[in-house]
């Protein structure tokens, strides 16, 4: 190992040694080896024989002076000059094909635990992602499954190369001289103690740099995206801004100069100490050499080997915090794995039936889950004290949509409709009742099957940072252009699309910023158009645009509601005149169903809330739709908020 290597193994945090490990934990990180057990073994046998050859060199040096230099043998120093450089060529081999299976293993081990993390947190529930921070997620999925991969690579290789190294170069020592080796042995003391103490310092200021770091590039983050720039131009002060960035950047550049400085401090200490000892030897193994009591050769030899020998102590001497800090970051992959997902397919779950579909929610009451059932608080920025679960959300609620029906869910704010949506599509399961699509409990029902028969508009539409064709066939991959132009067509922006210099392949943006909120409405309900399933669960998505976008959207979800099962949040009540059925909502509770002309004529909730929409002006006259307050509000907000808004007119 060089000194260089050496020097950041001491610099690994030593608070690590203080972790509690979880009980088999060691059994778990040995069964990720198991695909790589023949690369894992040849890993070792190379490094063994690498390891070797670190006295190799030394004692041909001992050679080559006593047999070849001082009796002036040009033929023996030709020789094993020959025989050195050989041993160069073959350490030159026999590192590049470590590295290469070192590659091999830390590779793929990475791909199978990324593979697997990734996976398991796509199968989270929704609650999981508003909870946890994207960064630390983030952070799990690069740092730590690498600080693990480093388990099988780094630490394996260099305990087992360091303790091979120091164990031949020991034992060559005292074979050469065991008086010198035991007075240069003396010094190690002065050399481990104060490097303990340096890699002490260096690791509080790597982690201190870690944190600032961190910081500066969650600025940058926040500040960088598409909303984040909009808040600072409408504002933010431009001097501000940049002070409080160069206050930051100023904290990481001071850490990094004393980070450096101190580096040098230990390479200058590393090599005193190196310097001294090797003094020791040359002072006494001189005089030895003169008394003739030691060759010069052997002299050379052993100042060589005390040379080597340094940096595999000092590495030794920390591998309990290197090997602490691989089952740490494993522990840490190994928690987010363990975190099993609220909403999971069955052993013996089975597709949607064919044909038309029908929608029951059946005596459906729900809360919304605790804290530790959906998320870890070390992926939380701030893991607050109560972690509780909320308190009920729906109560008692039966409700059917016949195949081909138009439902409406109408309600306050906080009544439970954007939730009753959450249970149809299954980002969470009721916990009591059932809710079943075509006569099937969704818990018995494949998700895959399930995902492709559900279609949701929501009220926010998303879009991600690609073209417009990648986001259209995200809900369909295997859809022709005759498809998706099809699905242009009745979503009512085929004319949009076709104006843009690059059409389908234009690239929307960060979140579809560079379009309007109706364009990305109607892109969003051309995605359910191209996917056509037979339910459609509608966040209304005309709640928050002006009248044109409005009524070019409201054309696009005719077609996408017709003959499909749709269950609709209806905000603006014009819109669900037609309905079916339409099903009001009082915290958590059906309180009435009918048509629209029947709930007007029983003069309860919903006639209340259609008269505050509708209201009556002192002149007589009606005010419009479009221009009476939304009482409804934002259903996606306001049910996670717990909200509870009455409408005017009512305590």
């Amino acid at each position: 190992m060089q000194p260089w290597a050496a020097m950041r193994s001491m610099s690994r945090d030593a608070g690590v040694t203080a972790e509690r490990l979880t009980p088999g934990l060691w059994r778990r990180v040995l069964s990720y080896a198991g695909p790589y057990r023949t690369a894992i073994i040849a890993f070792l046998t190379v490094t063994v024989v690498d390891s070797a050859l670190v006295v190799a060199v030394p004692l041909l040096l001992k050679e080559i002076v006593d047999r070849g230099v001082i009796p002036r043998d040009t033929g023996v120093v030709v020789e094993l000059a020959l025989v050195v450089a050989l041993i160069a060529v073959v350490d030159t081999v026999l590192t590049i094909v470590s590295r290469w299976y070192s590659s091999k293993i830390g590779e793929g081990l990475i791909s199978d635990l990324r593979n697997q993390v990734f996976a398991h947190v796509l199968r989270q529930p929704v609650a999981f992602f508003t909870r946890a921070q994207t960064g630390s997620l983030v952070s799990r999925l690069n740092n730590d499954v690498i600080g693990a991969q480093q388990a099988f690579t780094s630490v394996l290789s260099n305990v087992v190369s360091n303790i091979v190294s120091v164990t031949l170069l020991v034992a060559a020592m005292l074979a050469l001289s065991w008086q010198l080796t035991l007075g240069s042995l003396l010094l190690v003391p002065l050399f481990l103690v104060p490097a303990r103490l340096m890699g002490r310092r260096l690791a509080g200021l790597a982690s201190q740099q870690m944190k600032l770091n961190a910081d500066m590039g969650t600025r940058m983050t926040e500040r960088f995206n598409v909303a984040g720039a909009l808040l600072v131009k409408l504002f933010g002060v431009p001097e501000r801004e940049e002070a409080e960035y160069n206050e930051r950047a100023a904290r990481v550049r001071d850490v990094g100069v004393l980070i450096s400085v101190n580096r040098s401090i230990f390479m200058a200490a590393l090599t005193l100490v190196a310097a001294l000892a090797t003094a020791m030897v040359y002072g006494f193994g001189g005089a030895m050499a003169v008394t003739g009591t030691l060759t010069v050769g052997t002299l050379l030899a052993l100042a060589a080997l005390l040379g080597r020998l340094y940096a595999p102590l000092m590495a030794l001497s920390n591998v309990r915090v290197d090997v602490m800090t691989a089952l740490v970051s494993f522990q840490r992959v190994f928690e987010v794995l363990d975190l099993e997902p609220l909403v999971a397919d069955r052993p013996d779950a089975r597709p949607l039936p064919k044909g038309p579909l029908a929608v029951e929610l059946d005596h459906v009451d729900f809360h919304y889950p605790s804290a530790d059932e959906v998320s870890l608080a070390s992926l939380e920025a701030t893991a607050t004290g109560d972690r509780r679960s909320g308190g009920p959300v729906l109560h008692d609620v039966t409700l059917r949509a016949e195949p081909g029906q138009l439902v409406a869910l109408v309600g306050p704010s906080g009544a439970g409709k954007t939730t009753l949506t959450s249970l149809v599509a299954r980002l969470y399961d009721p916990t009591a009742g059932s809710v079943r699509v075509g006569g099937l409990d969704l818990r018995d029902v494949l998700s895959a099957s399930l995902r492709e028969r559900v279609g949701v508009v929501t009220q926010e539409a998303h879009l991600f940072h690609d073209t417009i064709r990648a986001n259209l066939l995200y809900a369909r991959p295997d859809a022709t252009e005759a498809d998706i132009e099809a699905a242009l067509d009745a979503a009512q922006i085929r004319g949009l699309v076709d104006e843009l210099p690059e059409g389908l392949d234009t690239v929307v943006g960060d979140r579809g910023h560079r379009l309007s909120g109706g364009e990305k409405q109607r892109l969003a309900i051309a995605r359910i158009l191209l996917k056509a399933p037979d339910v459609v669960v509608l966040d209304e998505a005309t709640a928050h645009l002006d009248s044109e976008s409005e009524s070019a959207v409201q054309r696009a979800l005719d077609a996408a509601l017709h003959g499909r099962t749709s269950i609709v949040i209806a905000h603006r009540l014009s819109t669900i005149r037609q309905a079916d059925l339409i099903v009001v909502l009082e915290h958590g509770r059906v309180i009435e169903t009918g048509r629209h002309a029947d709930l007007l004529r029983r003069g309860g909730l919903y006639a209340l809330l259609h008269a505050t929409q509708f209201d009556t002006r002192p002149d007589g006259s009606a005010a419009s739709a479009s221009g009476a307050p939304d009482l409804d509000g934002d259903a996606a907000a306001d049910d996670d908020l717990g909200l509870d808004v009455a409408p005017a007119g009512r305590p």
